[in-house]
């Protein structure tokens, strides 16, 4: 399990990135931006798990992040890894932080981080 603090404290102590609230209707959603080109490279939210096709109406944090078609195909049969919520399916792959392995969760923060650095 990793909690939003966790990845927060993570990304600011790697990257120097603060989370951007930019949702006024959402204020719980935090976008983390890459500091060249203030791309996202990750999305936190919390979202029903209805939204991510479970039965429950239920809040859960995840994290959208931007990562390579092909490893989101592997990651999707993953307990705990989603079609992306609110972003490109071919692109984007929602992580419940609740079910996340933190070593894994942050070399694909890494990754997202990485790929969008070169757009």
């Amino acid at each position: 399990m990793v909690t939003r603090e966790q990845v927060f404290e993570h990304v600011y102590e790697k990257y120097g990135t603060r989370p951007d609230y930019t949702f006024k209707q959402f204020p719980r959603y935090a976008a983390l931006r890459h500091a060249n080109n203030r791309k996202w490279y990750g999305l936190i939210m919390n979202v029903s798990k209805e939204n991510l096709g479970l039965e429950s109406k239920e809040e859960l944090d995840i994290i959208d992040l931007k990562l390579a078609p092909e490893l989101i195909q592997m990651l999707k049969n993953k307990s705990g890894y989603f079609t992306a919520y609110h972003m490109n399916k071919e692109h984007w792959i929602s992580i419940s932080l609740k079910d996340a392995e933190p070593s894994e969760l942050f070399q694909l923060i890494e990754s997202s981080y990485m790929l969008v650095m070169k757009k």
